[in-house]
């Protein structure tokens, strides 16, 4: 495409606003549509969790090796720099086949740039000092892990985006879509462009349905996260921690802990309970602790956990980037990297045909 094409981005999470920074950045006139506010979607019930490893899933593991070498090299503001506290990455393995798992899937991360190891249970106790007494046989450990703060990000992102000319409208849900015509139908009126980009998180279905997309996103996934009460004095900072059989995972926040474990479903209730009962198994010095919601939001997925990223030529062009599964913050900047490199056909840097909408990946849902 020549310089200045319009594109229109649906979505103002840190998907879009990477993508709209990278193409504004490229020379694009872009127009970025968000709903709410900036950030408001998936990108709100993040764990402000940056990190390289994603154990069996060498592709968003790549991904995220671009992403993090690309925020640390962030364009902010003169004086300042995207926060990222390095505490490490620590899965916990208690069943032996999690161990021959990921010994399988080694090579591929290593591979795909992924600094992790394998460690035993007591260098494992060492790095996370709650660990109880748990038929642990050992751990993965990877340092690049990081937490950072969603909402920084976010801001960073949109304030580059708008430096480099592109427009971000909030507020300006959309309604409909007519790819073939390069319409954009929104309440306030119909945008016509050269491009279009659907990075809308968990509202992605039904754009990409316009499109003539057959892409097998699953239905949106209500994330919670909660705190505990206040830690008792002394207790240790440990990395992030995954119990891999569980799900349960950990990071320290402030003077408290951020805990995550799968999705409540219909019975939050029940959900609580068990993530009581399961923080109390594994960690014994936090039985009874607190617990209370630190946040809620919807979250887009596929059903491999890696998101779609792809290109319909155009004129006029349809682009997606979605269905990222939780991985999006980690994700953002090499999805921006590869949506510009798409659109303005440049080599990508990497095989994207394992991300794009296809036979082998479209046969994932029935």
């Amino acid at each position: 495409m020549s310089a200045g094409s319009r594109v229109v981005v649906i979505g103002g999470g840190v998907i879009g606003l990477s993508i709209a920074f990278h193409l504004a950045e490229a020379g694009q006139d872009v127009t970025l549509l968000e709903r709410g506010t900036l950030g408001s979607g998936a990108s709100r019930a993040t764990a402000d969790v940056v990190r390289s490893y994603f154990a069996g899933n060498p592709v968003s593991s790549s991904l995220a090796v671009r992403s993090l070498e690309a925020y640390r090299a962030f364009p902010t503001r003169p004086g300042t720099e995207l926060p990222l506290r390095q505490v490490g990455y620590l899965v916990l393995f208690t069943e032996p086949d999690q161990l021959a798992a990921f010994n399988a899937d080694l090579a591929a991360q290593r591979a795909a740039g992924v600094d992790v190891e394998l460690i035993g249970a007591e260098e494992a106790r060492e790095h996370n000092p709650l660990i109880g007494d748990l038929p642990l046989l050992g751990a993965a450990y990877s340092p690049d892990a990081y937490i950072s703060d969603t909402t920084a990000i976010v801001t960073a992102y949109a304030q580059a985006a708008e430096l480099a000319g592109a427009a971000l409208r909030t507020g300006c849900p959309v309604t409909a879509i007519d790819p073939e015509a390069g319409r954009v139908q929104t309440a306030d009126g119909e945008i016509s462009a050269d491009a279009i980009v659907c990075a809308a998180g968990a509202w992605s279905a039904s754009l990409v349905r316009c499109a003539g997309v057959d892409m097998p996103l699953t239905e949106p996934i209500e994330q919670e996260l909660l705190t505990t009460d206040p830690l008792p004095p002394g207790t240790p900072q440990v990395p992030v921690t995954l119990h891999a059989a569980s799900g349960l995972l950990i990071r320290n926040r402030d003077d408290r802990l951020l805990i995550g474990m799968g999705y409540p479903g219909a019975d939050r209730d029940s959900w609580r309970r068990d993530v009581a009962v399961r923080l109390a198994q594994t960690y014994p010095s936090l039985a009874g602790i607190g617990l209370h919601t630190a946040v809620t939001g919807l979250r887009d997925a596929s059903p491999d956990k890696t998101a779609f990223i792809g290109h319909q030529p155009g004129p006029p062009a349809f682009l997606y980037a979605t269905g990222f599964s939780g991985h999006g913050l980690c994700n953002a900047p090499a999805a921006g990297e590869l949506v510009r490199d798409l659109f303005l056909d440049r080599d990508p840097g990497m095989d994207v045909t394992a991300l794009a909408v296809g036979p082998a990946r479209t046969g994932l849902v029935s």
